[in-house]
């Protein structure tokens, strides 16, 4: 099978992955209140076992990472992952106890670390103009799953019988609906999804230079070899033993046919001392890695600050939104649960919407248009949803405008921050930094319904101090926003010759 059959099939058993995330979470969340009820759990217990899937991503993100960027491998991460996502799901599916189900959601939140491993492969294997649109592509699969999970849950409610000793009935079934699901996946990530190589970046550069030196047919046939070379992973220490010696060869012939080099006896030396040191950063990603020296930068924080923000008024504001429906509208399930599939045709279309956008725009212009929507819908929450004026019509208008508002927002943050946080750190350590970047969210993700749970009744501190919090990335963009941009090949040399000394 050719390379970009490969690479096809293995995008497409991404999206499948992200897209079962999404139905997990469309399909367990609707009942699994109600379950705990049915098991005599106190109220704070649905906080505890939500909190808990984001929990196990928060600390196992940042693991995976480091493996897959160690072993530039992903395909048994997930694997592995897959595996926990299987027995999680299996353990609600039995649901004995209130902490039987609160340990299901801590096993199946271990499986979602395997994202940032898929993220740090897809910054590997695409170009760096592609990445908004494949982050895009992706991100609107998990709402495309949100979607359909709705849909499922039309029949599993109506199951209602004995599987042995287990009952299955509309609280049990989602658990042992969604274990057949990932083990469907299991399947299809064993025979569709390859480890390709990372993507050579610069050949098509080296190849344009090379052309002002075509005469010189030796320089043309060590070129060639170069590229050929550069296509095999350095795994064995024969192979690294091969490329220092072909090195060494190359300066040999360049002490020849330069005069200046023979004014320099260390020019050899040293020169090769650089590649071997980066040859060995290849198979050592991590070697001499500095914490502070990869995050603590201005534009990482910055990107960072607004995964964080984003995602924290996100949730918060999901968490808000029913008890606001029931108290000024008196909605139901049946009038959230067409407000929520609403919301995510609008996501999916923002998504679609970036994704044209990301070719012809620059990320971090994207990164300012969602700001600003994200800004204007906070300020119109403050002024019209934390005390509603006028009558019935005038209020539910006010409150669609404010969720289509931010709402319209989220798509463009997400990719931008996404795109440009995978490009303003190292390629070579992309999994652990993509696991940061997933724990920072998930801590996001866990504060946020916090946060608003417990000012449901006192809005204005709520969605004041979310708005500080907007208010505060608004002023950081505005600083950094020079400095969001991909480093040139020569802060990238740099970088790496810091990281190897």
């Amino acid at each position: 099978m050719d390379y970009q059959r490969k690479r096809k099939l293995s995008f497409i058993t991404i999206a499948l992955l992200f897209l079962l995330s999404g139905v997990e979470y469309a399909v367990i969340l609707p009942t699994i209140w109600k379950y705990l009820q049915t098991l005599d759990a106190p109220p704070y217990f649905l906080g505890l076992t939500l909190s808990a899937f984001s929990f196990s991503g928060l600390l196992t993100g940042p693991l995976f990472g480091h493996w897959s960027d160690r072993t530039r491998t992903t395909k048994k991460i997930i694997l592995f992952a897959n595996l926990f996502e299987i027995v999680g799901n299996f353990m609600y599916f039995l649901g004995f106890s209130k902490w039987l189900l609160l340990s299901s959601r801590l096993v199946a939140g271990v499986g979602t670390g395997a994202g940032s491993s898929i993220f740090g492969f897809l910054t590997r294997s695409s170009a760096p103009e592609d990445r908004a649109t494949i982050f895009a592509a992706v991100m609107a699969c998990r709402q495309a799953g949100l979607l359909i999970g709705p849909a499922f849950n039309i029949f599993l409610r109506l199951c209602d019988f004995q599987l042995g000793p287990f009952v299955v009935n509309k609280y049990t079934s989602p658990g042992l609906f969604m274990c057949f699901c990932w083990i469907l996946l299991q399947l299809v990530v064993l025979f569709m999804y390859w480890d390709l190589p990372p993507l050579d970046k610069g050949k098509e550069k080296r190849r344009a230079t090379g052309s002002t030196v075509a005469d010189n047919e030796e320089v043309l046939a060590d070129d060639e070899e170069e590229d050929d070379e550069e296509g095999k992973p350095l795994m064995k220490s024969q192979e690294l033993v091969g490329s220092y010696g072909s090195v060494a060869s190359k300066n040999l012939h360049q002490n020849h046919t330069e005069p200046s080099a023979e004014a320099h006896p260390n020019h050899i030396s040293s020169h090769s001392s650089s590649e071997i040191l980066q040859s060995e950063s290849t198979l050592n990603p991590f070697k001499n890695f500095s914490l502070s020296r990869e995050f603590l930068r201005e534009e990482v924080v910055v990107l960072l600050a607004a995964q964080f923000i984003t995602l924290f008024n996100q949730t918060a504001l999901e968490t808000m939104v029913t008890p606001l429906t029931q108290k000024y509208f008196s909605y139901g399930e049946l009038e959230n649960s067409v407000m929520y599939c609403l919301c995510g045709v609008e996501v999916i279309a923002g998504f679609l919407f970036v994704q044209w956008l990301s070719v012809r725009v620059a990320e971090r212009a994207i990164l300012a248009i969602g700001l600003a929507i994200c800004n204007i819908s906070g300020v119109w929450c403050i002024i019209f949803l934390a005390k509603p004026v006028g009558g019935y019509e005038w209020q539910l208008s006010e409150f669609i405008i404010g969720v289509f508002l931010q709402v319209l927002g989220l798509p463009f943050v997400a990719v931008a921050q996404v795109s440009l946080f995978s490009k303003v750190t190292a390629e070579k350590t992309q999994g652990f930094s993509q696991g940061v970047r997933r724990s920072v969210a998930g801590l996001a993700t866990i504060l946020g319904p916090l946060w608003a749970g417990g000012l449901t009744d006192n809005l204005y501190i709520m969605l004041g101090v979310m708005m500080a919090l907007l208010a505060l990335l608004t002023i950081m963009l505005v600083v950094s926003y020079n400095r969001l941009v991909e480093p040139s090949k020569e802060q990238q040399d740099e970088n790496t010759t810091e990281n190897c000394a």
